[in-house]
């Protein structure tokens, strides 16, 4: 696993890593058995020293649990009675997996709805499959890793104003997003500066 150590005058909090994800379900039945059957997470024992005073399941697998947390008002929180359509633009939980053809046969093979994306950076694709739980939040599955992990400060700054042409740093490029990150700064250090 790679980690990526950021310089800033802050110091950050000692984490170590994402330990869980906890969801709001209609029915813990239902999104167990979903977890468990299209993902394959394994129900693991709840803590005895919680007195839990509602129907709820932990889940784990892939060194992370899902706690599901049963609420069948769920409904009266959310504004959204339909079904939301599947937009790979949402909030979503996303997955690394080893092959996404077989993701999208196996989905198919159990009648479920998704959406394929594709992203490509500098000759490195990632397929990317997405789909709703029970509960309508989204998950993700891809091979994200073939798109390396670069931060910021390694980034290649190539400025669109005429007036940057000239410049250049860092030895590594990025995309549109860090781009507009950098020269927005660039612009507020002007600011400063006069």
């Amino acid at each position: 696993m790679m980690e990526i150590e950021e310089v800033n005058n802050y110091e950050s909090l000692p984490l170590l890593s994402l330990n869980h994800v906890s969801l709001l379900c209609r029915s813990v039945w239902d999104s167990m058995r979903f977890y468990k059957k299209v993902l394959g997470f394994v129900p693991i024992k709840r803590p005895s020293s919680f007195k839990f005073n509602f129907n709820g399941a932990w889940l784990y697998n892939y060194g992370i649990g899902i706690h599901l947390i049963e609420n069948p008002l769920i409904d009266d929180f959310d504004t959204i009675i339909e079904p939301r359509p599947i937009n790979p633009k949402d909030n979503h939980i996303s997955f690394q997996c080893r092959d996404v053809e077989i993701v999208k046969g196996r989905l198919e093979d159990m009648g479920m709805k998704y959406v394929t994306a594709v992203v490509e950076d500098e000759g490195n694709t990632v397929d990317q499959v997405f789909f709703h739980d029970p509960d309508g939040y989204m998950i993700e599955l891809c091979n994200c890793e073939n798109i390396p992990i670069l931060p910021l400060s390694a980034c290649l700054f190539k400025p669109r104003m005429s007036s940057f042409s000239r410049a250049v740093f860092g030895p590594a490029k990025c995309g549109l997003v860090e781009n507009a990150m950098m020269e927005s700064l660039s612009m507020d250090m002007l600011d400063i500066s006069f």
